[in-house]
């Protein structure tokens, strides 16, 4: 392989180089300010009040929504993808035998928590699956964040990441259609005294904000080599729909975490 044969950016000087460099920064501070924008309104959002008694299953038994801020201001829970039943026929692995890989691949990058306990902010997973099912799979991946089950009660139905037509109306990422069963979703709680309040709640690529990984390949010259970026002809793409097929529990990309090629051993 050689320049010749690999696809990449245009080679020029340093001054040039630096010169569009500038261009794009300005770019970035445009959207780094949108983004502040955003947030505002975000934080501006009314919220509703929770009126059902919502009992979750947790390591050391029953719990309720309250229990989950564990004495906190502030709840983050993400919606895990990890259906209770066992597979249809002829289907097996995910999200029915082990969790959701894309679910999975956002837990891997939830921060310490104790960056969001220092602003009296808890974070938990939620699923349908029972605890029988979460334990392993969570020791299996290594994992030490807070994950409960919600199976039996009205919890993913009404955050609209179960869906079951014949239990709740349809809707998903706030549209009246979406594919059946669990879905991915991340909703924020405000807790006032005993009174519990949903602030937000966000879907689909809503969820980007917690990809540290996607966030650290848009830095790169390649991006994610995902099929629908927008990027120059030529440039590697992973193959399967979207190019999104990648992404897999981290304990099964065995030699693809290894390079490809090197010419510093």
């Amino acid at each position: 392989m050689s320049l010749t044969t690999i696809p990449h950016p245009p080679i020029v000087s340093r001054d040039e180089w630096l010169a569009e460099r500038k261009k794009l920064l300005a770019a970035e501070k445009e959207l780094t300010k949108h983004y502040d924008r955003v947030n505002a309104e975000r934080r501006r959002l009314p919220m509703v009040e929770i009126d059902k008694s919502y009992v979750f299953e947790g390591p050391e038994g029953k719990a309720s929504l309250c229990d989950l801020f564990d004495g906190r201001r502030q709840l983050i829970v993400y919606h895990f993808m990890f259906d209770p039943n066992d597979p249809p026929p002829g289907k097996s692995g995910s999200p029915w035998d082990e969790g959701c890989p894309r679910c999975s691949f956002e837990a891997d990058q939830i921060p310490h928590l104790s960056h969001l306990h220092a602003r009296d902010t808890s974070f938990t997973l939620i699923s349908r699956a029972p605890q029988a099912k979460i334990k392993p799979f969570k020791a299996r991946l290594g994992w030490t964040i807070p994950w409960y089950s919600s199976f039996g009660s009205d919890f993913n139905y009404d955050f609209h990441v179960t869906i079951d037509e014949a239990v709740a109306p349809v809707e998903y990422n706030y549209q009246d259609q979406s594919p059946e069963g669990e879905q991915p979703g991340l909703s924020a709680f405000l807790r006032i005294d005993d009174r519990l309040f949903h602030t937000y709640s966000a879907y689909a690529r809503g969820l980007e904000a917690l990809l540290t990984t996607y966030h650290m390949l848009d830095l790169t010259a390649y991006g994610r080599m995902e099929r629908w970026e927008d990027s120059p002809f030529g440039w590697p793409q992973i193959p399967g729909k979207d190019g999104k097929d990648w992404v897999m529990h981290h304990d099964k990309y065995g030699d693809l975490t290894r390079g490809s090629q090197s010419c510093c051993s």
